[in-house]
């Protein structure tokens, strides 16, 4: 495919963007940030959805200063660009898959008598109101799937994909993806999932929109599904 004939990225912007994302990032956001958030507003939801925000303008300003703006590139070497409106169908396809998936895991968890709830989906619980469920759901199904799939697929996917090939290059960037979300640990099996489908959906379309469009659709659908429960 044309988007991926050509990269001008080298080990340098992997290894700084990886030392973002796995040390900078957990550190001095999700640990140190989040801490003084939660001393500050009393809950999680407020103080995960504020480094989240924070988060996603780190994780942006990264791509763009590391591996864009030196190359001279635009966004568009990220895959934000356009698909064929004939897409939209796998795009709803593979929400059906995931919808699925997650359906499964709640049901082998259950079996297996392991907690479905993290930190964010208790606090949404114990505060609904239609001020925390508008905040979960923009959390969740905006700003989560811009910055990630910018990132983790734009990004990553497409660094290991011209260097490794298109398998190792989804499981790889689909590992990564996942370990960036411990310790919610029973959402694991449907991350790892998550980033196979976006990662394909890039490898075919040539755009990571469609990945976000699921993975927002997905993570909206789980916050309104939360809230009417």
């Amino acid at each position: 495919m044309e988007k991926f004939t050509s990269m001008k990225w080298s080990y340098r912007e992997l290894v700084l963007l990886l030392g973002l994302t796995l040390i900078v990032v957990p550190v001095a956001i999700e640990f140190l940030l989040h801490d003084y958030l939660y001393d500050l507003f009393k809950d999680r939801l407020y103080s995960g959805t504020l480094t989240g925000l924070v988060m996603a303008i780190v994780f942006s300003s990264g791509v763009n200063w590391i591996a864009l703006k030196p190359h001279r590139l635009g966004w568009k070497a990220v895959g934000v660009r356009s698909f064929e409106k004939s897409y939209w169908k796998w795009i709803f396809m593979w929400l059906v898959v995931l919808i699925a998936a997650s359906m499964l895991a709640l049901i082998v968890m259950d079996f297996l008598r392991i907690s479905a709830e993290n930190t964010k989906t208790a606090s949404l619980k114990e505060n609904q109101t239609w001020l925390t469920v508008s905040i979960g759901f923009l959390s969740a199904a905006v700003i989560s799937p811009i910055y990630e799939e910018i990132f983790y697929r734009g990004f990553l996917y497409k660094w290991f994909r011209m260097k490794w090939g298109v398998s190792t290059g989804i499981i790889v960037s689909s590992v990564i993806f996942t370990i960036v979300h411990i310790p919610t640990y029973n959402t694991l099996p449907v991350n790892f999932l998550s980033g196979i489908v976006f990662a394909w959906t890039y490898e075919k379309s040539g755009s990571i929109l469609p990945g976000m469009v699921i993975h927002g659709m997905f993570n909206g659908i789980a916050v309104i599904l939360i809230a009417l429960g």
